[in-house]
């Protein structure tokens, strides 16, 4: 007796039992095939169809450029790259909020003026001690 369970594989061998009976062993195909660490049945993490790290990046940076455009020597380096990024970022980040690609326009936007106003910082602290 020969029997099939399974889709019809070109390779596949038959084994003979001990009582005589005869069965088709097919070569596994790639749906019956477990994943390795035990987590059958399971399916991957779904990603999200939003692209909201430009405005993640916005807030950061302008986080990190407020807080070091009032350190002395340090914020004409770090600040005004980071507040660069802050505003790219933020207008980045708002434009793909009107679009409706992100969900975190309020952040790109607090990013952006976070940004802006560590620039202007920058400006005023260098205007008042070269001038």
């Amino acid at each position: 007796m020969s029997r099939t369970d399974g889709p019809t594989v070109p390779n596949a061998r038959i084994f003979e039992i001990a009582e005589g009976a005869e069965r088709t062993h097919s070569v596994a195909t790639h749906d019956s095939v477990q994943p390795v660490g035990g987590a059958v049945g399971k399916k991957p993490a779904a990603r999200s169809l939003y692209r909201d790290g430009a405005g993640s990046v916005a807030l950061i940076a302008g986080i990190v450029a407020v807080v070091c455009a009032f350190v002395p020597f340090i914020g004409d380096y770090l600040a005004i790259p980071a507040g660069l990024v802050a505003v790219v970022c933020g207008w980045v980040g708002l434009s793909r909020a009107v679009d409706g690609t992100a969900t975190n326009g309020r952040e790109a936007m607090i990013g952006a003026a976070l940004g802006g106003t560590a620039l202007f910082v920058v400006f005023l602290m260098f205007a008042a001690s070269y001038m």
